[in-house]
């Protein structure tokens, strides 16, 4: 019960690294509210939002100051579109910027100011951010953002007493990611090359993410701050 008693709150709690992170600190006896597009009738109230809407945002986050204020702020909503720089639309890196940087930084702003000494903040970022990708251009674009405002604000907040920090996952078992198979035409192949590219040899899982989330939220990592810490089995040493 590393985290018993703190008040969390988790965007994208619905999706596969979402959800995971919510029973990982639920279970750690954290008193867990969820945001995403659409309520969902869990385990934990979740407040509907769409982080690509500024007013959506504010009518959130006027209903978050009205609760208890969280203590544990974890960004892991991500919006994505397939493509490289020169045939993605500039609607979609526009989308894209919106919901996975600037949404969170509407919804962060109020709720840092009502935050107290010893809170932290998670952001979920990607193993893409460090390096070229074609597939996912907009993608990854926003990723890199993500890092440079995870070092910027635990720089900002340090003095406040609140740490800021960020998760580079690289392939997660998500639907999402199934889905990138999928298109390809041959999932199976698809999955093993996937495989192939993280020297650990498997595709890393929403667990491992929610488990390191849980670890940066906690007070073992008190003296952690402004750092991005790769979930990606061996794939930063080697990408292939």
């Amino acid at each position: 019960m590393r985290i018993k008693g703190r008040r969390a709150l988790v965007t994208g709690a619905s999706g596969g690294i979402g959800r995971a992170i919510c029973e990982r600190l639920s279970a750690e006896g954290a008193s867990v509210t969820g945001l995403d597009r659409v309520a969902d009738d869990g385990d934990w109230p979740t407040v509907a939002c769409d982080l690509g809407d500024a007013a959506a945002v504010a009518r959130a986050t006027d209903q978050l100051l009205g609760a208890p204020k969280p203590d544990i702020l974890i960004h892991a909503a991500a919006a994505s579109v397939p493509g490289g720089t020169l045939d993605t639309a500039p609607e979609d890196f526009t989308r894209l910027y919106e919901v996975n940087v600037t949404g969170f930084v509407r919804l962060a702003q109020p709720l840092i100011a009502a935050m107290a000494p010893g809170a932290s903040i998670v952001i979920v970022s990607s193993i893409n951010a460090r390096f070229a990708t074609p597939s996912l251009a907009a993608y990854a674009a926003t990723k890199a953002a993500l890092d440079n405002l995870t070092a910027t604000l635990a720089l900002e907040l340090a003095p406040r007493g609140i740490r800021v920090n960020a998760i580079a996952p690289a392939s997660i078992d998500t639907p999402l990611l199934a889905g990138s198979f999928d298109r390809t035409g041959d999932p199976v192949a698809a999955r093993a090359a996937n495989v192939a590219r993280h020297p650990l040899g498997r595709i890393g899982q929403p667990a491992d993410v929610a488990n390191a989330a849980l670890f940066l939220a906690s007070d073992e990592a008190g003296w952690i701050t402004g750092a991005v810490l790769r979930v990606d089995g061996g794939a930063g040493v080697t990408r292939r």
